[in-house]
């Protein structure tokens, strides 16, 4: 099973295209996708959405995991600029066909290192161990979606007995 991990962001979205071998989960590759941040909305969205669906042509994941969405009350705006971004993300993937699963934020830290309210160093770190990664995944969009990609790994294992 091949999955890819996204963590949304209008202006800089995490991926991660994580596989299963018999010694574990490995990384195919990851990186991010960039929009330009004075360009308009619209054409931020579909430069999302034409570089979400070259990742999944190119590396060819049997399914997709995203974040969910989580904004604090103070900042609406920023709420609905994400739900923007997700739902391109989300359609790039009905485009192909690519069954799309979602997790909070808390579940997949839960996962990855054990608490909920892990910090992005403790993620950062288990990422690193748990992925045998020579380094630290930088920036911190690519850790949160190679955590998204672990979780449905976790639960997918989970839900076959």
């Amino acid at each position: 099973m091949r999955v890819m991990g996204v963590d949304p962001g209008l202006q800089i979205t995490g991926w991660g295209v994580v596989e299963n071998n018999s010694s574990g989960p490995k990384v195919v590759e990851a990186g991010v996708i960039r929009t330009v941040e004075k360009a308009p909305l619209g054409k931020r969205l579909h430069e999302l959405y034409e570089g979400v669906r070259e990742v999944i042509e190119a590396h060819r994941p049997s399914v997709m995991a995203v974040e969910e969405l989580y904004s604090h009350y103070r900042h609406p705006t920023t709420a609905i600029l994400m739900g923007h971004a997700r739902g391109v993300i989300i359609l790039a993937a009905a485009d192909s066909s690519l069954p799309v699963f979602t997790y909070s934020a808390t579940r997949i830290k839960k996962c990855v290192t054990g608490n909920g309210r892990a910090d992005k160093q403790q993620l950062q770190r288990m990422i690193t161990v748990m992925l045998k990664l020579g380094c630290v995944p930088e920036p911190p969009d690519v850790t949160d979606a190679l955590a998204a990609a672990l979780t449905h790994f976790s639960d997918y294992t989970r839900r076959l007995g």
